[in-house]
């Protein structure tokens, strides 16, 4: 692939090694990096127009660098380990 093609920042940016999604991982990484603050201290994105830092765009962006990383599994895990527990603790009460 030539040089030319990457015009990603996260093409440069070094994967951390407790990712588990790269793709989404990537694609957070580039999100944020449109969505920082310029000397303003507002959001530098012709999206966010006049919006401080951090927009929205920004916040879901780290949300899903966390993801990717593992963050969300516990909560994931949690939910799926048992889908009738709920039911169990309501009958027993």
């Amino acid at each position: 692939m030539p040089e030319a093609n990457r015009i990603r920042p996260s093409h440069d940016a070094v994967l951390p090694d407790d990712v588990i999604d790269t793709l989404l991982w990537r694609v957070a990484y580039d999100v944020a990096a449109a969505h920082q603050p310029d000397a303003t201290g507002t959001c530098a994105s012709p999206l966010c127009v006049d919006q401080g830092v951090p927009c929205a765009p920004l916040v879901y962006a780290r949300r899903a660098m966390l993801v990717a990383r593992g963050g969300g599994r516990r909560y994931a895990t949690q939910e799926a380990s048992d889908p009738m527990a709920s039911d169990r603790r309501r009958d027993a009460a």
